[in-house]
This record gives structure tokens, sequence and C-alpha cells, in this order.
């Protein structure tokens, strides 16, 4: 599911077909909206065409990503904040749900929430209020539709007590899913027709699928979905010298799935990470030869180093530096791979390999 420029979802499954048509039934309503689905499916689309199609659609969709801000930025980034009330704040700022007065605000990954927040969030749905960071009153009261969205599960999250009972009602008023990619793979040829259109018109030399490509484009089981999709294409319309894009020229993992889905069922199916752990460990290949390249380049995704990372754990009885040798690392790259793996979310925790 990809939008057009219209605003217009794409997608030729039932699935999106029902979505799209309870999208059209919710939109003239002001309910708060949950959405939910793996990453990279297109929950922000989702928010985007149901505000596009509600009374609302004359003033601001406002976006919030939750997870790319610590607590303290994410209260100022919402509510605003007035002149020093702390280190760098030289003067008054709007806040994020101010500025979506009469519009739409999308809380992307809702699920990232702290507590506080939570509460400070289920405060102002409540009262529609809004006080700024720093001040001592409320400043001002606005009317703002909330559309949130998640890849967690919240109820799990409630029965661990991360995250508000009241705040997943007060948001739950209406719930879509949207299924994954892998679920509804008649999507898959549109979508690919789209991105291909998208990227050409910026300039490349357009470009078509040879025979065998849209096969394996459509076998492919996209943890990433969406987005990763969208991502393989604009690489082969960049990267692609001639008109028709060859098998060959795909990601590797994605020929890989094509090989190993040929072998004989009783044998379990090798995967990306078994053959980067083989590189690693038979082969000899360092990290940041074998894994590191492949990852910038977007050719292997974050779960595919965080399983190679856990066969390494696995191994290693949840010794991180014994991991590093294993990768065939110099001893002061171990603080180096840490961080990579801290600011790239690919870390594992160890406590449940130590033995």
């Amino acid at each position: 599911m990809r939008s057009q420029g219209n605003g217009e979802l794409i997608g030729t499954s039932s699935a999106i077909r029902e979505l799209i048509e309870e999208i059209g039934r919710i939109a003239t309503s002001d309910a708060k909206v949950l959405v939910t689905g793996e990453s990279g499916v297109g929950k922000e689309l989702v928010a985007t065409a149901i505000h596009r199609r509600s009374p609302r659609a004359s003033r601001q969709l406002v976006t919030v990503n939750c997870a790319g801000l610590p607590e303290t930025l994410l209260e100022s980034e919402l509510f605003g904040h007035v002149k020093g009330s702390f280190t760098g704040a030289y003067r008054d700022k709007i806040g994020k749900l101010e500025l979506a007065d009469g519009g739409t605000i999308f809380l992307d990954e809702i699920g990232e929430m702290t507590l506080r927040m939570q509460g400070m969030l289920l405060r102002f749905m409540e009262t529609g209020e809004l006080q700024k960071v720093g001040s001592d009153r409320v400043t001002t009261r606005v009317n703002v539709r909330v559309i949130a969205a998640t890849n967690k599960s919240l109820r799990d999250m409630i029965i661990k007590g991360s995250f508000r009972e009241d705040l997943y009602y007060r948001l739950n008023v209406i719930h879509l899913t949207v299924p994954a990619l892998r679920d509804r793979r008649e999507d898959i040829p549109p979508l690919i027709e789209h991105f291909l259109g998208q990227f050409t018109r910026n300039g490349h030399i357009p470009k078509a699928l040879a025979p065998g490509t849209m096969r394996l484009l459509s076998e492919y089981s996209w943890p990433g979905n969406v987005r990763e999709l969208e991502n393989v294409i604009e690489r082969l319309v960049v990267t692609g010298r001639s008109e028709a894009i060859l098998p060959e020229e795909l990601p590797m993992e994605v020929r890989m799935h094509s090989n190993v889905s040929l072998r004989p069922k009783r044998e379990r199916r090798r995967t990306v990470a078994d053959d980067l752990y083989k590189r690693l460990t038979e082969e000899r290949e360092s990290f940041w030869a074998a894994v590191y390249p492949l990852y910038m380049e977007r050719e292997i995704t974050r779960g595919n180093v965080r399983d190679v990372v856990r066969k390494g754990l696995e191994e290693a009885r949840g010794n991180y530096k014994i991991v590093a040798k294993m990768f065939n690392m110099e001893s002061r790259d171990y603080k180096r791979f840490l961080n990579f793996l801290r600011k790239h979310d690919c870390q594992v925790p160890f406590k449940e390999y130590r033995q």
C-alpha cells in the first residue's frame, strides 16, 4: 500500500480494499483512531488518507514521531515551551498540538512514550488544554483529532505495566490494522509499477522488469514491508545501467530467498543470517567487511543483523566481547561494535544467553 499524488492508497488485495472502505466510513467522524501494523506497512499513509477525507482537511495534519525524541524534548515538541524554561529555550515555542488546532495530529510509535508522557497526553485528550513547558498555567485550549500508530502490542504493554490502560481505551475508539506485505502479495506488482514510475520521473532512465525479476520480488517475504520494497526499487532505478532490471541485480536477500525455497521441505531453510554467520565464523571474514557494508547499503535489514548477533551470543553464552572476537574484530573495535549496535537498534539482550 502506498499513497499516490492524490492521496489515494495503492493496492488491489481484498485486505486493502476493505481498509480503504473503512477509512471512507470513519473519516467524517471525529473519533480517535489507533492504527497498528508492522514497521514499514504504511500506517502514516492511513492517517493521511483519513485526514484528507475528513472535514478537517483544510487544516494541518501534524506528525510527531514519539520514538525519535527523549521525554523532555517530546514534551516540548508536543506542548511547546516558554522562553528560559530550559537551556537553549531562547524564545517561546508553539507545540505541535497547538499547531494542529482545528486539524489532526498523528502520533507515530505511541508505544515508545514514557508513562509520564502518556499521562500528560491523556489529560490533554480529556480537556484539550495545553500547558507549555516552563509555564505555571494553562496557556490555551485546542481542538485536535488524534490518530496514533504503533507496531507493538499495547495490550501486552498494559500487562507489563509499560502502557496506561486508560490511555489505550481513549485511543482505541476505532482500530485499523494494516496487514504485512507478505500477507497481500497481489499488491506487490502495482506497488512496483508505482515506484518505478515515481523514481524514473526524477530524471532516471525508465525501467522495466526482466522475466523472472517480478517472480523473485513477489516471492520474497519483505520483512521491512512496503518501505523495504520502495527502497529496493529506488536503488535498482538509480544504480541500474540498462532499461531492464535483471534478477541478478536484486539484493542478496531477495535472491537467497528464492534459492532456499527450492530446498527439500524437511530441511530447515537457510536464512540470510545463516550465510553471514558462516562467512564470519568459517570463512573468517570480519564483521566490518561481511555485515556492516551490506547493512549500511540496505542490502540486509536490521533484523538480519540482530539474527547474526543472536547466533553469536548463543555460541558465546551471552558475552559480547567473545562475540566481537568470533566476528574477527580487533580488541580496539569492541566499543565501536557496541556503539554501532546501539545506534542502529541491533543490540540483543545478552542475559538470556548466560548459562
